[in-house]
């Protein structure tokens, strides 16, 4: 990272991921940044209001500056008013975790969500993370809306998410990436078994146009002793229509709405 605004951004994704907070010396190495360039960018930051540092000379964090204006950007596109309806009542159906996430470029994020399981295991994981595309079940959804090159050519470019790292049964390959996105769309959606994460169990179907690429994902998931291959195939014709509904709504989200021209919006959509 040469560039003054790579190394900002760079330093903001890192803190990201470590809420307890970093110190000064870990994030050079891990960014491979000289301490002292690192020491400047976070006085500026602290200066903006992105970071605080927790203790004199002691860990950077950062600061809800960041989550106010994702906050805001999400409000102001509509994305959850026209979702949260739809994601409630496919939550209340289900009795799982139910997650909508936005292809936005070459990224598909989770931005929204509803939990069915009232009582015992519950999956909630946090929210605003990127998809590992080969292994989990919106990542597969999207993919499966694409060429096979084109599929392919993302997971390339974003890497594999192996065992050691997600799940047990993570694809290892190109090959078994292609060979479970034929299967999902063969099936109409995905399906995973503790692909993403050891004891999770998920299905995935693209919310998209009749005819366009997906402009988001509708994901369930839950936990492997109790949301099994049976139940999910259960719920394979539910999770559809709700994808549908939920392109048919889309209309009401400017951030969608870019996504597809109004003459592209008919009465009937497909998932």
């Amino acid at each position: 990272m040469n560039g003054v605004l790579e190394r900002t951004l760079g330093l903001l994704e890192l803190l990201s991921a470590h809420g307890e907070g970093m110190e000064l010396a870990a994030m050079a190495d891990q960014l491979n940044i000289p301490r002292s360039a690192v020491h400047r960018l976070l006085a500026d930051l602290i200066r903006c209001g992105y970071v605080r540092q927790t203790r004199d000379h002691g860990d950077y964090v950062l600061t809800t500056k960041l989550v106010s204006m994702g906050l805001s950007f999400l409000s102001n596109t509509g994305i959850v008013d026209v979702a949260q309806p739809l994601l409630d009542r496919l939550a209340e159906i289900s009795g799982e975790l139910v997650r909508l996430s936005v292809v936005d470029g070459e990224r598909l994020t989770w931005v929204a969500r509803a939990q069915g399981a009232r009582q015992g295991l519950r999956y909630d994981p946090d929210m605003g993370n990127d998809a590992r595309l080969s292994c989990s079940a919106s990542g597969l959804a999207w993919l499966m809306a694409l060429p096979d090159d084109a599929a392919l050519a993302l997971v390339s470019k974003q890497g594999l998410g192996m065992p050691d790292d997600y799940g047990p049964n993570a694809p290892t390959s190109l090959h078994a990436v292609l060979e479970a996105l034929h299967a999902a769309r063969a099936r109409g959606y995905s399906l995973t078994q503790e692909t993403f994460t050891a004891g999770l169990n998920a299905m995935a179907a693209p919310v998209c146009l009749n005819g366009q690429p997906p402009m988001g994902i509708l994901t369930i998931a839950g936990p492997t002793v109790r949301f099994t291959e049976a139940r999910m195939l259960a719920l394979g014709d539910e999770l559809q229509s709700f994808a549908a509904q939920l392109a048919a709504a889309s209309g009401a989200s400017p951030f969608f709405n870019q996504r597809a021209s109004a003459k592209d919006r008919q009465p009937i959509y497909a998932p």
